[in-house]
């Protein structure tokens, strides 16, 4: 299944990693999944995206379950803002998220154990390599209006030693605090993938290939973008006129200097998946093709349509990464432009690729979305649809007649029915489950066969995405059982032992 955590059900205006997920694992158990997969975990800014985060290495404090906090007795119960319960309000979010972190950090101050003290520290002294830079980052952000930092002041933008240092002495507080939000997130979240594993649910996790701007990444680590001399990017991601877009899209990402970044070994990017790899069990890297080849855009330019094709080392990096870390359990997305360079890429590190069904019915009897042209000689992770994709519903209201035709007559061969634009989306999870993909992953909307006001995210539409929620007691035990029959039926029922970490997709 795929549901991001934000959208789960609960009274807090977003997704907890709490108890309402335990509920989530206790259900996908039930209905016989074997995989999570999630988005990118990391703490959100201006625009709402997983994919451009404060830092590639933080968690997302939106996620911190008050009811956590007041179980530890840092903070008396508070009473229960207005949230919406359909969908996430960002602002609202916002509003009353950081302070009520500042006062469960004081009661944390005040009346925490020893102990807990101790693991605080702990912690900070561990993960200090990246910590530090990221807690300074996001309190310099605050008191500076949440500016960007390429508008911060000059000795701080170009981080000069003597700045830095007496920033950090006079904002020792609020660096502490970001700190602590840190120690919170990892706590809660290790504790729910331990949960996980022990209901033989392993969780697949997410990392975007490029970085936020405005990130502690790039400010403490310039010299691995290219940025001019104000530290302002000179070129930027994203793709070029793609099925989502005429335009294309222009992430406006910075690019890397990937010739710094060999001459270093790849170390940044190395400790990049070492961390992704500590929340989950399989990793999925999106924009994959953008490690063989990457399209770089003007930073000046307004779309993407001028951009061209730069060549990536992505087979020394993955090499490095393998050395470094073993057989890393990384999943490709392999979508979009895709040449035989990148196949040969993926191929040769044996990273299983992805299929979209919603790709797959252009009227192409050798399209490689349909399930009959799947790959017989390396394994595949099959999809009725991704964050980026309408819902299957979505997808059939709006399909052409000629699509209808095909998909309907496409089903009837593999002895798959429909009868209505509410029962399509279960065709769809049925031929996934029928196909030989080594997985079927299906977004949570689809199971419910929720129209497209439920989509998760509209590339190349830069508002209005990431807020969709699952209601209160959507996932019943009839609808848990109704997927398990399914899974049965086509085999798909194997229990994640929390010990092969992905070799079940290996060659």
């Amino acid at each position: 299944m795929l549901l991001h955590p934000t959208s789960l059900p609960g009274p807090w205006g977003i997704g907890k990693i709490g108890e309402e997920a335990r509920r989530f694992v206790r259900w996908l158990g039930e209905a016989g999944g074997q995989w999570w997969q999630v988005l990118p975990l990391g703490p959100t800014g201006y625009g709402d995206s997983p994919y451009q985060s404060f830092s590639a290495f933080a968690g997302n404090p939106y996620l911190i379950d008050p009811e956590w906090i007041f179980a530890q007795g840092w903070l008396p119960r508070e009473e229960l803002p207005p949230f919406p319960g359909d969908r996430v309000d960002y602002g609202r979010v916002y509003a009353w998220t950081w302070p009520f972190l500042r006062r469960a950090h004081d009661g944390f101050q005040g009346r925490a154990t020893p102990s807990a003290h101790r693991a605080f520290k702990e912690f900070r002294e561990r993960e200090a390599a990246w910590l530090e830079d990221y807690a300074l980052f996001m309190a310099l952000k605050e008191r500076f209006g949440a500016r960007p930092w390429g508008e911060w002041p000059e000795e701080l933008r170009s981080r000069q030693p003597e700045a830095l240092e007496a920033a950090q002495r006079a904002m020792e507080a609020d660096v502490s605090f970001h700190a602590w939000t840190q120690w919170l997130f990892f706590q809660a979240w290790e504790e729910l993938r331990t949960y996980a594993a022990e209901r033989g649910v392993g969780i697949i996790g997410d990392i975007p290939i490029f970085v936020a701007y405005d990130s502690a990444d790039v400010w403490a680590h310039p010299t691995y973008f290219h940025l001019d001399g104000e530290g302002r990017p000179t070129v930027v991601a994203g793709v070029p006129p793609d099925y989502f877009s005429p335009t294309g899209q222009r992430w406006g990402n910075p690019l890397y200097r990937w010739d710094v970044l060999e001459a270093e070994g790849f170390k940044w990017w190395i400790e990049r998946i070492r961390q992704a790899l500590r929340t989950c069990d399989l990793l999925r890297i999106d924009h994959f093709r953008g490690f063989q080849a990457y399209w770089e855009i003007p930073a000046s330019e307004p779309t993407a349509v001028r951009g061209h094709w730069v060549n990536a080392p992505g087979g020394k990096l993955f090499r490095a990464v393998l050395q470094a870390l073993g057989r890393a359990p990384i999943l490709a997305e392999d979508l979009g432009v895709i040449t035989p360079e990148v196949e040969a890429l993926r191929d040769e590190f044996a990273f299983p690729g992805m299929k979209v069904l919603q790709f797959a019915f252009d009227g192409a009897a050798h399209n490689p979305h349909l399930p009959h042209n799947f790959p017989l000689d390396r394994p595949v992770v099959v999809y009725t649809g991704t964050h980026d994709n309408d819902t299957a519903r979505g997808w059939y209201e709006k399909a052409s007649p000629q699509e209808r035709g095909f998909v309907h007559g496409y089903l009837a061969c593999w002895g798959i029915g429909t009868s209505s634009e509410a029962d399509f989306p279960w065709a769809w999870v049925e031929l996934a489950m029928a196909s030989r993909a080594a997985l079927a992953m299906v977004p949570l909307q689809d199971l419910l066969g929720l129209s497209s006001r439920a989509r998760m995210n509209t590339p190349a539409q830069p508002q209005g995405n990431w807020a969709w929620r699952m209601e209160e007691g959507s996932v019943t035990m009839d609808l848990a059982h109704r997927v398990r029959i399914l899974a049965e039926r086509h085999r798909r029922i194997a229990r994640f032992d929390g010990v092969s970490r992905g070799t079940i997709l290996g060659p």
